[in-house]
């Protein structure tokens, strides 16, 4: 298998994170994520959620205790047929809404 994990969010959705999206993607281009719990948490219980699209979702959640003034965790989902996988995740200053 693929996926790094698979878990049902706040809204009772799966969603998914590919060990490719990981690895060669969110690691290599952000790497203040330190690790997929923080993406984890995000998805499970997230302080918001915006839909983009019919099938793109934003997950924000607070990080306190972090060294940078960018703490919302923002993870991007794709949903195909009624299953999300994350496109990336980065942490930014503020909750944007469009």
């Amino acid at each position: 298998m693929n996926n790094i994990f698979e878990i049902i969010d706040k809204t009772g959705r799966k969603i998914h994170l590919t060990k490719e999206r990981w690895g060669e993607h969110i690691r290599m281009e952000h790497p203040q994520i330190l690790d997929t719990n923080e993406i984890e948490e995000t998805l499970k219980n997230p302080d918001q959620i915006i839909n983009i699209e019919e099938d793109i979702s934003h997950y924000y959640r607070y990080f306190k205790n972090r060294n940078s003034k960018s703490k919302y965790l923002k993870v991007i989902v794709k949903y195909l047929n009624h299953h999300g996988f994350v496109i990336t995740a980065y942490f930014e200053r503020n909750i944007k809404t469009k």
